[in-house]
């Protein structure tokens, strides 16, 4: 019988963490000769790929850990949390959890947010493409905010933390602010709002300004203009407008028919 790739795929995930016996048993059907020696060999080099596939994700849990101790996570991930697919890129979802829940670390709890807002960024490299609609921004002049809502950037997301992720991340990533500074404040307790979006091909994170998150989270969830308002006083859209526009942020303004509304 012939299977196809994802069967064989699917068949070699497993058989990586059964004994030996049964693992000969999943991947008879799928290979013809040297499976053993093959199996081997994939098992051998398995905790070098787990380990690869999560630093290039998590680039700035890499530096706050350590090679040493990074290694020993990937590898503890990658027995507890095993990949279901084939497709590398698409594990690691659940290492924010997998820290979260990690005894070895509970003294630094903000690891798991820094894991989430690298996660997201990762997601956002790989969110579907979207075209930015300049011209619909005049309908903003022209149209009731009750009977609108803006279109944004692929992957935006919102990340509220007890601590300062939005500094960390972008002190391990571009250096501003320093390292220091965004020691200094994780020290303090300051908690952070990140914002995270795609600009072009380019994932982006940055602290989110005075009342951003509540007006981002209502937009997210496909509402008007009107009510992003309502949630978000504090907020000086003006201001948000321009930055959002520049960095790619609002791709469109699209009216909100009968059909979105449930208006007869």
């Amino acid at each position: 019988m012939t299977y196809g790739l994802q069967q064989q795929q699917q068949a070699l995930l497993l058989a990586l963490f059964q004994p030996l016996a049964s693992a000969s048993k999943t991947l008879a059907p799928h290979v013809r000769s040297n499976w053993e020696r093959g199996l081997d060999v994939y098992k051998s080099n398995a905790q070098v790929l787990a380990l690869r596939a999560l630093q290039a994700t998590y680039p700035v849990l890499t530096q706050l850990l350590g090679l040493e101790s990074f290694t020993g996570l990937a590898h503890a991930f990658w027995n507890a949390c095993p990949p279901q697919r084939g497709d590398m890129a698409q594990w690691g979802g659940d290492l924010p959890d997998f820290i979260a829940r990690s005894s070895q670390l509970q003294d630094e709890p903000y690891l798991c947010d820094v894991a989430l807002a690298e996660w997201a960024l990762h997601q956002a490299a790989s969110a579907a493409d979207a075209d930015t609609d300049a011209q619909s921004f005049a309908l903003m002049l022209s149209q009731d905010p009750a009977h609108i809502r803006l279109r944004l950037a692929p992957g935006t997301c919102i990340i509220s933390s007890r601590y300062p992720v939005a500094s960390i991340v972008s002190a391990h990533m571009d250096g501003t602010p320093s390292l220091d500074e965004a020691g200094a404040r994780l020290r303090q307790g300051q908690g952070e709002v990140a914002l995270i979006w795609r600009h072009g091909y380019k994932p982006c994170l940055r602290l989110a300004l005075s009342g951003e998150a509540d007006l981002l989270n209502v937009l997210l969830a496909g509402d008007s203009l009107a009510k992003a308002f309502a949630e978000s006083p504090e907020l000086n859209f003006n201001l948000w407008l321009t930055q959002a526009v520049n960095t790619g942020l609002l791709l469109a303004v699209v009216p909100i028919n009968n059909k979105d509304t449930g208006i007869s």
